[in-house]
């Protein structure tokens, strides 16, 4: 299957891209490996007709938005974020309404309308220097409430988050950071920013999983216990053979990250479909806020 897929990848001038959290066989059939918007930059950059993102639907949209000339295809068309789909355009225009001073920092996990209706994006590395960059005093943040009580932490503004979350991170628990520590005492804790402020506030470091990445290659520490979707474990193992990882829970697991699997992949390329499209009048919005985070 792998060289089935290496021969339709040349054939078809597409690069594959794989997201952290994605099952192990996909992360090793993939030109690149990262995060959301790692990967849609990427993306851009690629001299590449056809994009195969492994991932799920928000993601996709973004690498449609920044690369408006190539054909984005999601390989499994059910795989969708559902943070992303908490908060809708129609939501966020009416928070517009009751603060209209107020600047909209949309998270790239959203979807493209909403995107759309924002100043600016940002990511789970970038939010705090995002929001404080801003002149407005007041913020409207959204999707997701726990990365934006984060932010909240680092800057005066005052972050108004809409009730968006992560299943995966907000269901993680300050009592299985102390259980695990017991079982690891000599382990440095990294939890990412969109799990619950209480279980930040037990962790030893909080880093988006590139963030993590680098740090498991800084630290002088060899074993850690991670706190985010179980997928990331595989990458850091890969990436540092000589230290050991170990899982906050067992069970922060993302069912639409496992979505995508080699079959799907190897149809993908057989087929250039589902394929991602993002309406222009949408994209342009979109990208402006995009563009904007990444001039900062």
């Amino acid at each position: 299957m792998l060289e089935e897929i290496l021969a339709l990848k040349r054939e078809r001038n597409a690069a594959i891209l794989a997201h952290n959290y994605q099952v192990p066989e996909v992360q090793d059939a993939a030109d690149l490996v990262g995060d959301s918007l790692e990967l849609s930059r990427a993306a851009a950059r690629l001299d590449a007709d056809v994009i195969i993102f492994c991932g799920v639907d928000f993601m996709a949209e973004t690498a449609a938005i920044l690369s408006p000339d190539k054909r984005v295809v999601l390989p499994a068309k059910g795989a969708f974020c559902p943070m992303a789909h908490l908060v809708n355009a129609e939501q966020l225009r009416e928070m517009k309404a009751q603060h209209p001073d107020a600047a909209v920092v949309a998270y790239v996990n959203s979807s493209a309308d909403v995107k759309a209706e924002s100043d600016i994006c940002c990511t789970s590395a970038n939010g705090v220097q995002v929001v404080k960059s801003l002149s407005e005093d007041e913020v409207i943040f959204v999707p997701d409430r726990n990365l934006g009580a984060y932010v909240q932490r680092f800057t005066d503004k005052k972050v108004l988050t809409a009730n968006g979350y992560c299943y995966v991170h907000d269901r993680l628990t300050p009592l299985e950071v102390e259980a695990a520590r017991r079982s690891h005492p000599q382990a440095e804790v990294l939890v990412h920013p969109e799990c619950r402020p209480e279980v930040i506030d037990v962790a030893d470091f909080v880093y988006s999983t590139s963030g993590m990445s680098r740090h498991a290659q800084k630290s002088e520490a060899q074993e850690f216990i991670i706190g985010t979707e179980v997928g990331m474990l595989y990458r850091l193992k890969k990436d540092n053979p000589d230290k050991e990882f170990y899982p906050l829970s067992e069970a922060a697991i993302c069912d639409n990250m496992k979505k995508t699997s080699l079959d799907l992949v190897l149809i993908a390329l057989q087929t250039l479909e589902p394929q991602v499209v993002v309406p222009e009048n949408i994209a342009a919005r979109a990208r402006k806020a995009i563009e904007r985070m990444l001039a900062i």
